[in-house]
């Protein structure tokens, strides 16, 4: 799936494998069959052409990473506490592009005045799994 994300257009079982190729030794016919289970599994869609098909992905990368994460968390029986403790392991970096994605989704609309938009840091806050159940 890299490989198709990667090139985001239609691609033919040589083309992956010519780019495999370049990283170590793999067989034509091993491309084939996971491309042909990518499309039996429905992650990929295949369009003939001449003797072979093209194959493109059905959805983007991080359609797929969002859905696995949305899988993930909703699972747990307690998915504030999930979420504080996957923020708990994020990066700055990711905090970041979190804070952006969540800007975006609410829209210029509801986004709050700048000094509004951080949060207020109490005295002694305890641990997360205390935040979360407050």
């Amino acid at each position: 799936m890299t490989r198709v994300w990667k090139w985001n257009r239609p691609v033919t079982v040589r083309e992956v494998l010519e780019d495999l190729q370049q990283e170590r030794s793999i067989a034509y016919t091993t491309v084939m069959t996971v491309l042909d289970n990518l499309h039996q599994k429905g992650w990929v869609r295949r369009e003939a052409e001449g003797r072979a098909y093209r194959y493109e992905a059905v959805s983007t990368r991080a359609a797929y990473a969002a859905a696995l994460m949305n899988d993930a968390w909703s699972q747990s029986d307690n998915p504030a506490a999930a979420l504080v403790a996957f923020f708990g392991m994020m990066s700055e970096e990711q905090r970041q592009a979190l804070r952006d994605a969540v800007r975006i989704v609410q829209g210029p609309e509801t986004r709050e005045a700048p000094e509004a938009a951080e949060p207020r840091q109490e005295e002694n806050p305890g641990s997360a799994e205390d935040a979360v159940g407050r």
